[in-house]
């Protein structure tokens, strides 16, 4: 058993080994406050019947010690709902490690059949986001996917973004409790928008000289003479301070309820972006600059939306209707929540844009650390920035379970601008081409890839693997297919960056002339550009264009054997052109023909 799985297995029995033990403890402390409430109910009564001292102590001493045992059982019930996270999550990574299903979103919604990411599969199910995907948030699964679709193209922030993946990795009991903290409190997607709106509302009261002396004029005026009130019964002069409050109150009543709108019942959500900040101030940034940076900015924010998510805890009060007619006619309460708003507002708005990015990029590099630590065999890509090119030493798909993947040795750029790749169908082609693809993609995301070894140009990747047609648009298969050819090479004369370009099997909907006519002069045109394409093809008629083109374009293929009547796909690449076929074969086996 790997040494990556025994310490999943051992987080399992750790957590349920904690559950079991909390259980009794959280039935004594149910059953004592049950006890105390009983107790203090009948302490009130004798009190009320005797009007003794005695009674009175002890209704005073049985009122704090069922409100201690409250709080007792508040923190179990956190605690309870901590342990059963972590539970979920370390039962999550076994079943992923057995090659199950990981139980955090698939990404489905940021799928685009059209683009390359629906090529490669980097979304929805059974996808390479599906596979890295931990986050809890909403801007940290927006940053992940923003991150898979634009992989980083910069060697620097490529080598920060590995040191960071790489540091963090090795930390996962820190990684496992922000993603817990994170899942305590369920976030929807734009939960925060309200937030932003928010921010740029104007102020409303604050820095109004005449509501901040009365702010703490009224509720002194209201004390003194409640006081007075308890001890003399007289409350005439109560009046005129719950007139003025109301008034006040009155006069903002409008533009306090579309304040509340924007940041009514946003507590739990802010706290978890402050849990998930609060945590990752622990982390050891070792020599990742990234880390660093994103650790001060966690320090700077945790305690500041932490302290948002009190505020707009306690603006929520005003929905409770003994604290919205007790405490606004005495401290004017919805003015004090809102000025104390505001102050946030005035002190903070301009960096809170900034914080949920850095939640986001936690989540994400989070994401990615557990992927890391999950495939131990995984190497970090080296960059070459010299040459356009990718080389690779036993590469294999990373969503191929491993025992399923054939490995490939590869080296492509240095002798040629695009590769030709034949063969048979199931032999091979698409998957290589996903498989450099998707490895790419991870290692411009900083994270370890699939591979023994990986040195490549940082690349955008564009091309057309997977197409459909469309009825809604009226768009024929062919028609879509030469659209997404026609993106590329518009891409292509408007890009300065190098690109990655995977084509497979194009012009399927014309005669065969056409089609090697048209495929040659695609490629033709291909290699005027700043790019390297891989070219999978059954057209074998295509491979005179190495000896017509050299130095630009090199065949390699996959192969297929029929041996004892069945037929063998042993998925190695291979220089050369693809000789044996499998069509007919196949269609005599089946009885087809």
């Amino acid at each position: 058993m790997s040494t990556t799985h025994s310490f999943y297995e051992e987080k399992v029995q750790h957590y349920i080994d904690e559950l079991t033990r909390l259980r009794p403890y959280a039935t004594g402390v149910a059953a004592l406050r049950l006890t105390c409430f009983g107790a203090l109910a009948w302490a009130v009564y004798k009190w009320a019947s005797v009007h003794s001292t005695a009674w009175i102590i002890a209704t005073l001493l049985l009122a704090i010690c069922f409100a201690i045992l409250v709080r007792i059982a508040w923190r179990m019930n956190d605690r309870k709902a901590l342990l059963e996270k972590l539970l979920f999550i370390n039962n999550n990574e076994v079943n992923v490690l057995h090659n199950r299903p990981n139980q955090f979103d698939n990404g489905g919604k940021f799928l685009s059949y059209g683009s390359i990411s629906g090529d490669l599969d980097v979304f929805g199910a059974g996808s390479l986001f599906l596979l890295l995907n931990r986050t809890t948030t909403w801007h940290g699964t927006k940053q992940l996917a923003d991150l898979l679709n634009e992989p980083l193209l910069s060697s620097a922030a490529i080598y920060d973004q590995q040191q960071a993946v790489r540091t963090l990795s090795t930390q996962r009991e820190l990684g496992q409790l922000i993603t817990a903290h994170g899942l305590l409190n369920g976030e929807k997607e734009g939960n925060l928008n309200d937030i932003g709106n928010w921010l740029q509302q104007p102020q409303v009261i604050h820095g109004n000289r005449f509501i901040n002396v009365l702010r703490y004029l009224t509720p002194l005026y209201s004390a003194i003479f409640l006081f007075n009130w308890l001890a003399t019964g007289s409350y005439g002069l109560l009046i005129p301070v719950i007139f003025i409050n109301w008034a006040i109150i009155g006069r903002y009543a409008k533009r306090i309820q579309q304040q509340h709108t924007l940041l009514g019942k946003k507590e739990a959500i802010l706290i978890q972006y402050a849990s998930i900040l609060s945590l990752f101030v622990k982390v050891e940034t070792g020599d990742s600059e990234l880390l660093k940076k994103e650790k001060d900015k966690a320090a700077e924010a945790h305690l500041s939306v932490k302290k948002l998510s009190r505020l707009s805890a306690m603006f929520d009060q005003r929905l409770n209707l003994f604290i919205n007619i007790f405490l606004n006619s005495f401290l004017m309460y919805d003015i004090q929540c809102l000025w104390a708003l505001e102050s946030w507002k005035k002190q903070h708005k301009d960096r809170f844009n900034e914080w949920i990015h850095t939640v986001g990029m936690i989540e994400s590099l989070n994401s990615l650390a557990t992927f890391a630590y999950n495939n131990p065999g995984y190497q970090y890509a080296t960059i070459n920035t010299e040459t356009l090119s990718i080389a690779a030493t036993q590469i294999a798909h990373p969503l191929i379970p491993a025992e399923g993947r054939v490995a490939n040795d590869c080296s492509f750029g240095i002798n040629e601008k695009l590769v030709l790749v034949t063969g048979s169908n199931m032999s091979g082609k698409t998957t290589f081409l996903r498989t450099l693809g998707i490895n790419l993609i991870l290692a411009q995301c900083g994270a370890p890839v699939c591979a023994a070894t990986f040195s490549f140009t940082p690349m955008v990747i564009r091309g057309s693997i997977r197409v459909s047609d469309s009825l809604q648009e009226q768009t024929s298969y062919f028609m879509a297919e030469l659209k997404r050819l026609q993106q590329i090479i518009h891409f292509l004369q408007q890009q300065t960056t190098p690109v990655l370009i995977l084509i497979d099997e194009i012009l399927r909907g014309t005669n065969s002339e056409d089609k090697t006519y048209g495929s040659e002069q695609f490629i033709k045109k291909l290699i005027r550009y700043r790019c390297l394409t891989l070219f999978a093809t059954h057209d074998l008629t295509l491979s005179r264009l190495e000896d017509e083109l050299p130095k630009q374009v090199s065949n390699y293929c996959f192969e297929s054997t029929i041996r004892n009547g069945e037929l063998l796909f042993d998925y190695t690449l291979q220089r050369g052109v693809a000789k044996n076929k499998n069509a007919s074969f196949l269609m005599e086996k089946m009885e087809i023909i």
